[in-house]
């Protein structure tokens, strides 16, 4: 059993940590609001494709202060809310502390490691479809919830081993990588294609299926494997066609995080995944006309959101 703090209780933090929980971890949640509230009142509730869950009680608080030094950091919180987390984090580290970001986009790591000790942070992402409910309720709603993580050297550590067993004992599907950054990669050109759903007002069953659009999404993908490799990240040309199919996959009516944002006039992480293409397109000399497309339509809306 190890303490670990679980940074946003959205629907990612709020499954892996709850499953963590529910494996006898000492798990502490950050969380706000009405959700924070309810998790005080009645538990996290976890409805899930593998098996409803309920943790009750739940160590659960808005306060950074009262949460004990942590084994392990799982920072959950949207893209553009790490820097302002990372100087928080200072409070409740200790050096051998290991903070996993499991943000959307690739500048996760190096903006911790900005305020951070290096050596408490690795890389990570997620795969999951997942999203609060209701306060006090997350609903896991697609695909295999799959944790991949690395150092950020490409170190193979007894550290990381010792995570994953954490993770195999919880019954977390997770992966050691020794190329994490060319699996963050490899997510982002996943991602992006829900500021197209944003745009269409879709769901990714109807944006595959519509050929106009299935052709706007994969020139998109395309844009994204060209700017990587520019970049210097190990991605096959095949992965392209991969992504497609793997898209073909999803649930039909699922959606992203970004796109529910957007339609919800919230805050969203569009800096972060085609805002980040656009900008490495330009610093690479990499025309990106479909990502360029997609992130100026979105801006106003995100400028709306923001001057809230």
């Amino acid at each position: 059993m190890i303490k670990i703090a679980v940074i946003g209780t959205g629907g990612v933090g709020g499954y892996f940590g709850g499953r963590l929980a529910m494996a006898g971890n000492d798990v502490a949640f950050i969380a706000r609001g009405e959700h924070m509230r309810a998790m005080k009142e009645n538990g996290l509730h976890v409805k899930s494709i593998k098996g409803d869950f309920v943790i009750n009680p739940v160590k659960v608080t808005d306060q950074f202060g009262e949460i004990r030094p942590p084994d392990l950091v799982i920072l959950t919180v949207k893209a553009w809310q790490v820097t302002d987390m990372a100087h928080k984090l200072k409070s409740i580290i200790k050096p051998e502390t290991i903070v996993l970001p499991m943000q959307n986009g690739v500048l996760a790591s190096d903006e911790l490691i900005a305020v951070l000790n290096p050596r408490n942070v690795i890389g990570g992402s997620c795969r999951i479809f997942s999203k609060i409910e209701a306060p006090g309720v997350i609903n896991h709603y697609g695909i295999e919830p799959t944790i991949i993580f690395g150092e950020l050297d490409h170190k193979k550590t007894d550290r990381l081993q010792n995570i994953k067993n954490i993770f195999d004992e919880a019954g977390i599907v997770s992966k050691l990588s020794d190329d994490i950054h060319t699996e963050l990669w490899m997510k982002l050109m996943v991602i992006c294609v829900g500021g197209l759903l944003a745009i269409t007002r879709s769901p990714y069953g109807a944006v595959r299926e519509q050929n106009e659009t299935r052709s706007l999404m994969r020139e998109l993908l395309q844009e994204i494997y060209m700017v990587s490799q520019k970049a210097g990240v190990n991605i096959e040309q095949a992965y392209v066609d991969q992504t497609m199919a793997y898209i073909d996959m999803y649930p039909y009516d699922s959606t992203t995080s970004l796109a529910r944002d957007i339609w919800d006039g919230r805050p969203s992480e569009i800096e972060y995944q085609n805002g980040t293409i656009v900008a490495l397109g330009s610093k690479y000399g990499v025309d990106t006309p479909v990502n360029r497309f997609v992130y100026y339509c979105l801006l106003p809306m995100e400028t709306k959101a923001r001057n809230r």
